[in-house]
């Protein structure tokens, strides 16, 4: 391949990089302000200044293939975010406290969402998904990508919460991600969102909310316990 060539090939791969990016950004956007369910394709290459009409079918095949794409980018952002932030915490303290690992479930996308305003607008686009899925939602955020960083804040909680059993455990993780998720749309959709006074009290109240998910008692156990069956 010639230098002329490569050139070429190297202007083409970011074009399409960018023409993939103003489409992503654009469907936040749409979809933000109207819902998916009435997004069309046509509304998202109108935000995006797209005058071909198949650019979004040649770039990632379908809208749901766009849907996906814009998960994977974000997932990939707070997973990163993530990791950056537990790496600190470990430094500092190799064994957080309960009240530290709830704030670990948050944090990232709460600063990713107060700091860059298209980060809130992907939550506010699609923040209310997560609570609506019938499947775990535990399940469906380790798919979209935990990483090392979700695997270990798993594994810490898991050991900061020795009375719940497996089973409570594992249900209590899906109902604090559906909560989380619940709270940080709301918040998305609140003028102003993740600033100020108010984004404070939001913070320490989610935290609060998630440490007294994780942290009550197992009755499944306690009832075990008082009739002597297993």
């Amino acid at each position: 391949m010639n230098a002329r060539t490569k050139s070429n090939l190297d202007n083409r791969l970011r074009r399409g990089r960018e023409a993939r990016h103003v489409l992503m950004r654009a469907a936040e956007k749409v979809i933000a302000d109207k819902g998916l369910a009435r997004v069309s394709i046509s509304e998202i290459l109108r935000e995006a200044r797209q005058n071909n009409s198949s650019a979004l079918q040649y770039h990632f095949g379908s809208l749901k293939g766009l849907i996906t794409a814009i998960h994977a980018k974000r997932s990939e952002e707070t997973r990163t975010k993530r990791a950056e932030m537990m790496n600190a915490l470990l430094a500092t303290d190799p064994k957080p406290d309960l009240r530290r690992l709830c704030e670990m479930m948050i944090l990232p996308s709460f600063e990713l969402s107060r700091t860059r305003p298209d980060f809130r607008r992907y939550v506010r686009a699609f923040g209310h998904q997560l609570t609506l899925h019938e499947d775990s939602a535990v399940v469906i955020v380790a798919y979209g990508g935990g990483g090392a960083s979700g695997v270990e804040l798993a594994k810490l909680l898991r050991q900061a919460l020795p009375h719940l059993s497996e089973a409570a455990f594992w249900q209590r993780m899906d109902f604090a991600v559906r909560l989380s998720a619940s709270a940080m749309y709301a918040e998305a959709k609140r003028a102003n969102s993740f600033r100020g006074e108010k984004a404070k009290i939001f913070l320490v109240c989610l935290i609060d909310a998630l440490l007294g998910v994780l942290s009550a008692p197992d009755s499944s156990r306690l009832e075990e316990a008082s009739t002597g069956h297993k």
